[in-house]
């Protein structure tokens, strides 16, 4: 089993669709997009 296959089955299972949910949940969250838009910013001005 391919290294991505192994990843989709995961995404598929409950564990894998409860840990995708969750990252949502915390990627809406206003205080963290403000986290990611900072570190982005440190990224791009390599």
């Amino acid at each position: 089993m391919s290294i991505s296959q192994r990843i989709k089955a995961f995404l598929d299972s409950p564990r894998g669709r409860r840990l995708v949910e969750r990252g949502q949940a915390e990627l809406s969250k206003p205080e963290n997009q403000v986290k990611i838009r900072r570190t982005l910013d440190k990224i791009r001005k390599r």
